[in-house]
């Protein structure tokens, strides 16, 4: 029963997941080949929005790995991959373009932004409790710590729906910086917004399984209640 129940929940969300996944990858993997109208590299938009937005301060390195693009509010630097930093596709503008506008949130004191940023240590030690709690409150058969266990997955999951509206905020800033600063087409705007869409759609697949995985441990407390 314990298996059923967690395939019933979980396969859906993990299938969702595993094509949000596919999909990011194909779309940059398709726009990677697609050379941008202005042979502008992803540095060098991520530099321009940076500028026009009076945030010469944050600064642009080049670090290894792939599509591990970071906006680091810590040292106010944008960390951009091998794929993105140096390359003039359309798919990699629009990656360095959605990591400034990121450090764009932070300097305007965007709200969703600020809420993610004050509740991470919260929900980085709910994430890492959670499993063991609800391990122990399996084991030693007490409620409290299960439902404990519960509250901290509750607590990510509420992390991941604060995320969303910064991923596609900071998506619309870029898909805009790049007509207005980056002065790239409108079929580079296209190609992308399909790139960055894909992308945000990696966390509401996170966002999905969380929830599911909730449902899932909110059904055995009702069985063993029953």
């Amino acid at each position: 029963m314990f298996h059923y129940d967690y395939i019933l929940f979980m396969l859906p969300a993990m299938l969702f997941a595993l094509w949000a996944q596919y999909s990011v990858n194909a779309s940059f993997k398709k726009y990677q080949r697609v050379i941008n109208s202005r042979g502008m590299t992803g540095a060098q938009a991520a530099r321009a929005i940076l500028d026009a937005n009076g945030l010469h301060a944050v600064q642009i390195e080049h670090v290894s790995g792939n599509l591990s693009d970071h906006y680091d509010p810590r040292t106010n630097v944008i960390r951009l991959s091998d794929s993105v930093y140096g390359s003039a596709s359309v798919g990699a503008v629009g990656v360095a373009a959605h990591e400034a506008g990121h450090a764009v949130q932070y300097a305007v004191g965007y709200g969703p932004i600020k809420l993610r940023t004050a509740i991470l240590p919260a929900c980085q030690f709910g994430s890492g409790a959670a499993p063991y709690l609800i391990l122990l409150g399996l084991a030693l058969s007490i409620v409290e710590l299960y439902i404990a266990g519960i509250a901290a997955f509750i607590l990510v999951a509420f992390f991941q729906l604060v995320t969303l509206p910064v991923e596609f905020n900071a998506s619309r800033r870029a898909l805009a910086a790049l007509t207005t600063h980056g002065g790239l087409s409108e079929s580079d705007r296209k190609g992308a917004k399909k790139v960055l869409t894909a992308a945000a759609m990696t966390y509401v697949a996170a966002l999905v399984t969380s929830f599911m995985q909730i449902l899932y441990y909110l059904s055995r407390l009702n069985r063993r209640r029953d």
